[in-house]
């Protein structure tokens, strides 16, 4: 097996499928995938588990998956979260400066926004994240990154995502239970956005709809700040069950029918175009009109088209997304899909694929819209990962001063850092620093000991 630090996991628990994405940044930036694992989700309905020993077993098969192509072995996993259960809503927050000639720090933001987490949130709920939006320095509006400025009071416009208690601890207990090591959780729709939107398209405004199996999440971006987020209770799922119930046919052979000759739109060419679906049990084949299918697709898209469009609306921002619209998910990839939501919804549309921030080695086989929000776990799990790893070095060099500081004038001391974090002294200094600073001070030190290490 290989060393696995140096790899981040995407863990994606979906109503279809559970995914593994095992990866890691080059040196040119990009993400090179080395593993990828599969497997029918079972125990997950509309984004919340609902059988975890069936849950645990997906996860566990997707993992060996991605163990086995990759060689390299799982303990640590970032995973996403969605589902119905999930609320947003806006907070401010505002902290006052003792002195308002000094540069604004990186503490004290992350101070604001750990204050923002410990808001009252209904019984039940627990905040997942705080996303700061922009920020006001004594009345000065439209910051984005305030640190360096002066000012006596900061404020901060948050976004606040939160979910079900019950929710976010089957997860946790899923994970936990198929052996594996939940570091963070991220908001899928969060996670997408940064696997298949670039920077301009969310400086322009855009809206990302991520099409899952049992729910369809939204978020809108302007000004590069999310602004919107919601789920709503559609997703490919519910096709598949109008098609069962619109063609008298097996739920296996609705979900063929709509991955293999499903459209989103109702065309002229379709008008004599049948498909031969096996009967049950010796009875004959069942013949299925191509036109009469997708007329079922579309009127079912239609809805879900107007609920997003109606999020849109409500959100404020309508008028001011340039980008349109970027679809993605296992759901969006659908004939005439980008069609059927230019044409409901006036706007620009696309498809969003992950394979952008991907090296070309494993690009053609993820570029399937249904891997986005495994890529973007990733993505986040890299940029976790880095700021941890920043805080560390500070943490340790903050370390390294206050020894040195203890240290009297004149005394050589080779230092050897060690691993993130600790700093090691030899052994015979090192021993008078932790006994006590005032053993190295005080008036009876050894007025033979020169200095050196022995």
């Amino acid at each position: 097996m290989i060393n696995s630090e140096e790899f981040i996991v995407g863990l994606d628990i979906g109503t279809t499928k559970i995914c593994v994405l095992v990866g890691r940044k080059n040196e040119h930036g990009k993400i090179e995938i080395v593993g990828v694992g599969k497997s029918v989700s079972y125990g997950v309905m509309r984004g919340v588990v609902s059988n975890i020993d069936r849950t645990v077993d997906a996860i566990k098969k997707a993992v060996k998956e991605a163990e086995d192509n990759s060689g390299v072995e799982i303990k640590n996993v970032y995973v996403g979260i969605a589902g119905q259960h999930i609320r947003s809503m806006q907070h401010r927050g505002q902290i006052l400066r003792d002195n308002a000639e000094t540069e604004i720090v990186i503490d004290e933001i992350k101070k604001m926004i750990q204050d923002s987490r410990r808001l009252a949130v209904p019984a039940g709920d627990r905040i997942i994240d705080s996303l700061p939006q922009e920020f006001i320095v004594d009345n000065e509006l439209g910051i984005k990154d305030p640190v360096g400025m002066c000012g006596a009071k900061v404020e901060a416009d948050f976004h606040i995502i939160t979910g079900q208690i019950s929710a976010i601890q089957n997860i946790r207990k899923c994970v936990e239970k198929a052996g594996l090591n939940l570091v963070e959780m991220f908001l899928e729709p969060h996670a997408s956005s940064c696997a298949v939107l670039s920077a301009d398209e969310k400086e322009a405004g855009v809206v990302l709809v991520d099409i899952g199996g049992g729910t369809s999440d939204i978020a809108i971006f302007q000004d590069g700040i999310i602004r919107h987020t919601c789920v709503i209770p559609f997703g490919g799922n519910i096709i598949t069950e109008d098609i069962k119930d619109g063609c008298q046919v097996l739920r296996v052979h609705a979900e063929t029918l709509k991955v293999r000759f499903g459209s989103a739109l109702e065309t002229e060419s379709q008008e004599n175009k049948v498909v031969s679906i096996p009967g049950i049990r010796g009875k004959p084949p069942r013949e299925i009109s191509v036109r009469n299918l997708s007329r079922i697709i579309q009127a079912r898209l239609e809805e879900m088209i107007e609920m997003v469009d109606s999020e849109i609306m409500s959100s404020g921002f309508k008028h001011k997304l340039i980008a349109g619209i970027v679809l993605t998910g296992g759901g969006s990839y659908m004939e005439n899909l980008v069609q059927l939501v230019q044409f409901k919804t006036a706007m620009d549309a696309r498809i969003g694929s992950p394979n952008e921030h991907l090296t070309s080695v494993k690009a053609e086989q993820l570029k399937h819209p249904m891997f986005s929000t495994g890529v973007g776990l990733i993505l986040k799990g890299i940029e976790h990962y880095e700021e941890e790893e920043r805080e560390q070095s500070v943490l340790s060099e903050n370390r390294k001063k206050e020894i040195l500081s203890q240290i009297p004038e004149g005394v050589i001391v080779p230092i050897v850092p060690v691993q993130r974090g600790e700093l090691t002294i030899k052994k015979s200094f090192s021993d008078r620093i932790l006994q006590g600073v005032k053993d190295i001070f005080s008036e009876d030190v050894d007025e033979n000991f020169d200095g050196k290490i022995k």
